[in-house]
């Protein structure tokens, strides 16, 4: 259904929400920008909004485009010529263009300097275009896209064309060929060459109750925009070959563009088919890249920023997509049914503009940091522009159908982390700064990238994109992959081994896989003696949430990679694989795993650094994990919660049935009382007896403590939680547990999880109790060992050997990390685990912390392992 951009929209019904707004309000009295001048076009709205540094322009409904001095906010001139609405203005700032669209069919463009028309354009006419909604320019391209009513995509190419105005008599040759060929698809024509086309029966239609039938003249703006006035101005159209018909099922309300010179340039377009496409444009013409579908309602607005488009929808939501993983981020409702008819961008702050006359700011974790009443209507546009007094503040303009254009004084935001996206190299040799590392890992660590928070969301995502442009600077080609719906994309990235004369034989280069996640877990200030979120050298230690766990190692191993690749001597395929929601339970991991296995490609063995040494000391490496299984339980027994008092032994209470239910899981020696628990259970040899013997001497700890948190399984009771107000009088109505259960060698995962829930059930069925009882598997891990006699195993004990000038100790860790196995069984090759940090560095606390000296010999450890494995080959 058209929705005419003039002083009423028509509304819609509102569909359910599928993806809920999570934004919180954070808006304070102080919040709300200044007001600092009004600009009035009587019985007018204003449509369409630009500005350069002198002036800002103002496409009203009334045919013409007002030009205001951006100093004295008083009106310059007029600039006349269109005989519709003026839907689209553009400033084009490397041509000292303004480009605009009308109702009218044409395309305008004047010279900002001398406020002069230059040249008319008229596009392909064949369908008939209609009005013309929406308009982008590329500076890389030299190429105008216009979005039409009648659903095409057109484009012209200007690059050969003069700034400044020229006359038909003295145009460049192309601009003096005539219609006289009657050849619609020349590219330029003069003003005649309108009369030539066909009419179309939607466009050129008059109102039914005229009872004539269409011709060009119904809306006389051909006709008039051919008048006397036009005759000395260059005239060209778009031909056939610019032209992609139907590209929307609707029309194509708003575009916004991505030039981002030598990388590319993209287009999205928004329609009101409720669809947003994106576009690769090259010298040749469009490409269709990808259709977001956003479901509730016509796109009417569009900004993109970085990676990320913004799309503002008819029924009050702002879609939040990702560019590159092609995956809805986030819904902003801004107010169920009232259209979102602008939005403008400035650095991470983004202000909508609605049907209802407000206009909110959203910050860059989509939060409402402002909301105010702007307009007595409709704000139809809305545009961020610099101070013409002082270059370094802004402003934003909003423009009304009630005939203002308000101008508000904005405060860009801060960095949101602290300079993450700066440049991080700037180096002439072929090695990186000797503190190339720790200032990366800086840049890093200052982005907090809490998978669990939902407020922190987009903070994971802007880690993610972080390290996938970090890993290209380093070298690697790299990008991001999607994993489920909400959640934290993949991070690929591929360093590959420089060419050499063994890639020339049989013998293909090793690929080794880098797993580990760039997600962290919260860190509440108390308790650290710095920002958590800065990180913070002292006495040879950098302190911060996640340098140990797990984004130091995720750059000493890049940097290794990176190191020898700019040496010329990386003879090994590097294949970074990490991931940004493994604090908390690594949600569409394996799913994405395998989707995107032959993307991946064939892995020769799998490396993580994702633990500490036993000792404060001595280098140690990791070859062995337990499993793990999280288990949920819940009685409950449909009734609300009692008083103690009025009810107490009148009622089967749920509390003391799992207290019965709990007891029954182990004995009097914390032995796991379930049946066939400890059957399969690798039993010690001798060889790790004597290192448990030898591990003891080094940490103190008894041979026995050591090998039970290894190599013995373990339950444990977690929690309990009840309904209610938690005071001493209440009877629970539900009650709930959380248990899990460590395994080890050779214990079988899924028979110990049938186990445990079959003997959960079975003790309260003997309680014979009329409450009611749920157990549910929640997640679950495997065991892993790794392969002692494996070669890259041997060589991985050699680098550390040789770096430390100790021989390392082989530890295991009581904990799990799931993806270890998973990774081993999906590419079928073996996995080794290089601890980085030392045993009192904190991990998960407080305080976390790693030593400069363990950073950058691990650092060095993994470049050695890299140059010994390249002499191994493949083991494909």
């Amino acid at each position: 259904m058209h929705m005419g951009l003039g002083s009423e929209f028509v509304h819609h019904s509102v569909s359910p929400v599928s993806s809920p707004s999570l934004s919180r309000d954070l808006q304070s009295d102080g919040s709300i920008p200044k007001l600092l001048h009004s600009l009035h076009e009587l019985e007018s709205s204003v449509l369409s909004l630009a500005a350069n540094d002198v002036y800002i322009f103002s496409g009203s409904q009334n045919e013409h485009i007002l030009v205001w001095d951006k100093k004295t906010f008083q009106l310059k001139t007029t600039l006349r010529g269109h005989t519709g609405s003026i839907l689209a203005l553009v400033y084009a700032e490397d041509r000292k263009w303004l480009l605009s669209s009308s109702g009218d069919c044409t395309i305008r463009i004047w010279c900002t300097e001398t406020l002069q028309p230059v040249y008319t354009i008229d596009p392909f006419y064949e369908s008939g275009a209609g009005d013309l909604f929406s308009l982008a320019w590329s500076p890389t391209l030299q190429t105008i896209y216009v979005g039409c009513q009648n659903t095409c995509l057109q484009w012209l190419d200007l690059s050969n064309l003069p700034t400044q105005p020229l006359s038909v008599s003295s145009s460049p040759e192309c601009l003096q060929r005539v219609a006289s060929s009657s050849n619609p698809d020349s590219g330029t024509v003069t003003p005649t060459t309108a009369a030539l086309r066909k009419a179309h029966k939607f466009f050129d239609s008059y109102p039914l109750h005229e009872r004539r039938p269409a011709d060009i003249f119904a809306r006389n703006s051909l006709a008039s925009s051919s008048s006397q006035s036009d005759d000395n101005i260059p005239r060209l159209v778009i031909p056939a070959t610019n032209v992609i018909e139907s590209v929307h099922h609707g029309y194509i309300y708003c575009m916004s563009i991505l030039d981002e010179g030598e990388a590319g340039v993209k287009l999205t377009t928004g329609s009101g088919d409720e669809t947003i496409k994106m576009w690769s444009c090259t010298k040749s013409g469009v490409e269709l890249v990808h259709d977001f579908t956003c479901s509730y309602g016509a796109v009417l607005s569009l900004v993109i920023r970085g990676d990320t488009i913004y799309g503002g929808c008819q029924d009050g939501h702002v879609k939040v997509l990702d560019l590159e993983t092609k995956t809805l981020i986030r819904t902003i409702i801004v107010q169920e049914g009232v259209d979102v008819l602008s939005l403008s961008l400035i650095g991470s702050d983004l202000y909508t503009c609605s049907a209802n006359g407000q206009i909110q700011r959203y910050s860059g974790s989509f939060d409402c940091t402002a909301s105010w009443n702007a307009h007595d209507g409709i704000v139809l546009s809305s545009l961020i522009t610099n101070d013409f007094n002082v270059p370094t503040t802004f402003k934003l303009l909003t423009g009304g159908n009630d005939g203002h254009i308000k101008v508000w004084d904005i405060v860009p935001p801060s960095p949101r982390f602290r300079g993450a996206y700066e440049a991080l190299f700037n180096y002439s040799n072929d090695e990186f700064p000797e503190d190339s590392l720790t200032y990366a890992l800086s840049k890093f660590v200052s982005i907090p990238s809490v998978s669990s928070s939902p407020s922190l969301r987009e903070d994971c995502r802007q880690a993610a994109i972080w390290l996938k442009k970090c890993l290209q600077q380093l070298g690697a080609y790299s990008q991001l992959l999607p994993t489920c719906e909400g959640k934290s994309p993949l991070v690929l990235g591929t360093f590959k081994g420089n060419q050499s004369s063994q890639d020339q034989g049989q013998t293909p280069r090793p690929r080794l896989l880098f797993y580990g996640h760039y997600d962290v877990i919260p860190a509440p200030p108390q308790g650290w003696d710095s920002d958590p979120f800065v990180m913070n050298g002292r006495n040879g230690y950098l302190y911060g949430r996640g340098v140990n766990d797990d984004k130091g190692p995720i750059l000493a191993v890049a940097f290794a990679a990176a190191g020898l690749l700019y040496r010329r001597a990386l003879g090994v395929d590097v294949v970074f694989l990490i991931e940004g929601e493994e604090e908390c339970g690594s949600a569409g991991f394996e799913e994405a795993i395998q989707k995107y296995k032959d993307q991946i490609g064939h892995i020769d063995g799998i490396l993580v650094s994702n633990s500490t040494w036993i000792s404060e000391d001595s280098p140690c490496i990791t070859c062995g994990l337990r499993g793990v299984i999280h288990c949920s339980l819940e009685i409950s027994s449909n009734l609300p919660d009692l008083h103690s008092g009025v009810d107490g032994g009148g009622v089967r209470e749920p509390m003391l049935d799992m207290i019965h239910i709990l007891a029954t899981l182990t004995n009097g020696h914390q032995a796991v009382k379930i049946p066939g628990f400890y059957d399969h259970v690798r039993q010690q040899t001798k060889e790790e007896e004597e290192l448990y013997q030898r591990l003891s001497a080094v940490t103190n700890k008894s041979a026995s403590s050591l090998a039970s948190r290894w190599c013995q399984p373990s339950l444990t009771v977690h929690n309990i939680e009840i309904s209610g107000p938690k005071n001493a009088t209440v009877i629970p109505g539900t009650v709930k547990s959380q248990v899990s259960i460590r395994i080890v060698p050779d214990q079988d995962l899924n028979t110990i999880a049938d186990s445990l829930c079959q003997f959960l059930r079975k003790s309260f069925d003997e309680l014979q109790s009329s409450n009611k009882l749920q157990v549910q598997i929640v997640n679950s891990a495997d065991w892993w060992l790794g392969q002692l006699d494996d070669p890259w195993f041997i060589a991985l004990e050699s680098a550390v050997q040789e770096e430390w000038g100790a021989e390392p100790l082989r530890i295991r860790e009581g904990g799990s990390i799931p993806s270890v196995p998973f990774l081993e069984k999906v590419f079928r090759c073996h996995a080794l685990h290089l601890p980085m940090g030392q045993s009192q560095d904190r991990a998960h606390l407080p305080n976390e912390r790693m030593s400069l000296a363990n950073l950058q010999r691990g650092k060095e450890v993994v470049s050695r392992f890299l140059a010994k494995i390249a002499m191994m080959g493949s083991r494909g």
